[in-house]
C-alpha cells in the first residue's frame, strides 16, 4: 500500500520504482563486488565475453528470465532500459587507476613501466605476447604520450572519460 501511494506521489506506476530500485541495487551490490580490483585485471577475449555474459545473467535474473525462456539479450537490455556497459566499467575504473599512478613518482609506477631491472634471464616464448596491463588504454601513439596525458587530469578526463572521479563542488551563490 505505502508502494502504491509512493508512486502515486511521484507521478511513477509502481512496477518502474521497483525497477529502478532494483536496477541500483544490482549495481551497488552485485557489481562493486563482482568488479572488486577490476583496475589491474588485464582482459582477454574471452574474459570479456564471460564478464559481458554475467552483465546479461543479472539483468535476466533480475527480470526473472529463465536460460529456456527465447528472449534475446537485445529484449532483456531493453526491458531493463540499459545497455551493455559492464566492461566499459571497467576500462574507466582502469583508466581512472592507472592515471593516478602515472602522476606519481612510486616503486609501483617503475613497475607498471618494466623500469626495474632484475637477473632473471627470461627466453623468448613461444607464441603470442602477454597481454600487459597498459596495454588496454595504450594506443599507437605508445605509453610515453599516455604518461603525457595523465600529467594533465582535464586532459586525461576527457580522454578517458570521468567515470570515477572526485566530486567537484560548485557554489551556487
Amino acid at each position: 500500500m505505502a508502494a502504491i501511494h509512493l508512486a502515486g506521489v511521484r507521478g511513477e506506476p509502481c512496477g518502474a520504482l521497483v525497477l529502478n530500485l532494483r536496477k541500483k541495487l544490482i549495481k551497488c551490490y552485485i557489481w562493486s563486488m563482482a568488479l572488486y580490483g577490476a583496475e589491474t585485471w588485464t582482459l582477454r577475449a574471452a574474459d570479456q565475453k564471460y564478464m559481458e555474459s554475467f552483465g546479461m545473467w543479472c539483468w535476466r535474473r533480475m527480470e526473472k528470465i529463465g536460460w529456456t525462456d527465447h528472449v534475446r539479450n537485445e529484449e532483456v537490455l531493453l526491458r531493463v532500459n540499459k545497455q551493455r556497459n559492464i566492461l566499459e566499467e571497467i576500462r574507466k575504473r582502469k583508466a581512472n587507476w592507472i592515471g593516478h599512478i602515472l602522476r606519481r613518482n612510486c616503486l609501483l609506477k617503475q613497475v607498471i613501466e618494466g623500469k626495474i631491472k632484475g637477473e632473471m634471464e627470461v627466453a623468448r616464448r613461444r607464441g603470442r605476447r602477454r597481454k600487459k596491463l597498459l596495454d588496454d588504454l595504450k594506443d599507437r601513439r605508445g605509453c610515453y604520450h599516455l604518461k603525457e596525458e595523465a600529467r594533465d587530469r582535464t586532459m586525461w578526463r576527457h580522454r578517458f572519460g570521468a567515470g570515477f572521479g572526485p566530486v567537484v563542488r560548485q557554489n551556487t551563490e
